[in-house]
């Protein structure tokens, strides 16, 4: 009896760097195991390609213009639950990973995950397992402690902050008083464990919480 030989992986590669689509390109190329499928170079162009070529797994870029591929994500498996998507960021932040995962994206890797783990990542995804970076999984454990979590007024307040307003300038377009933007400053810095506001916004920048 001859032996079937299974079918590579068909994989779909959403970024908007040329190069770093190039880059995983060659890798997969180099797999027998994989086949590149179709490239998209935003969110939009992804929920398009996904419906055109129903890749098996999907490397999904979380910052792009256009549509991030958060929103991707949830689109993609709003009309494919059964989607297997990977998001692939060269953000570490805990909140951009929740908020992929939270999405419906099954794995995470860094963009400078090695090469081996990134191709057994694919293969892993599309066996059904969700497996997890090392790097993303330290940042979950040390980020996501209870009573961490800004609330949606902190995060305004931290962001007019990063933006250069003052206490003052943030009370006014916010329409409190100074005193209650100060009260969420001293909150902030507390939960992000920050030396100064300069401090804070570098945090909350660096872990994703100020991000798309």
């Amino acid at each position: 009896m001859e032996q079937v030989l299974a079918a590579p992986v068909r994989v779909m590669v959403v970024d908007d760097h040329p190069l770093m689509r190039d880059g995983i390109a060659a890798m997969i190329a180099c797999h027998s195991d994989l086949s590149l499928v179709a490239e998209a170079e935003d969110g939009r162009q992804a929920i398009a390609l996904y419906r055109q070529h129903a890749p098996d797994v999907v490397l999904m870029d979380l910052q792009m213009p256009v549509m991030s591929g958060t929103e991707a994500i949830g689109a993609i498996l709003q009309a494919d639950p059964a989607a297997r998507i990977i998001a692939l960021t060269t953000y570490s932040g805990d909140a951009q990973v929740m908020r992929a995962l939270r999405q419906g994206a099954v794995s995470y890797l860094l963009k400078n995950t090695a090469r081996t783990e990134l191709l057994e990542c694919v293969l892993n995804v599309h066996a059904g397992g969700r497996p997890m970076s090392a790097d993303v999984a330290r940042q979950l454990g040390v980020f996501r402690h209870p009573g961490d979590a800004l609330t949606v007024r902190e995060i305004e307040v931290l962001r007019l902050v990063a933006n250069g307003n003052s206490n003052r300038r943030a009370a006014l377009l916010l329409g409190v008083t100074e005193d209650t933007v100060k009260a969420h400053m001293k909150n902030i810095l507390s939960k992000l464990a920050a030396n100064d506001r300069t401090h804070a916004v570098t945090i909350a920048l660096s872990r994703g919480i100020l991000g798309v």
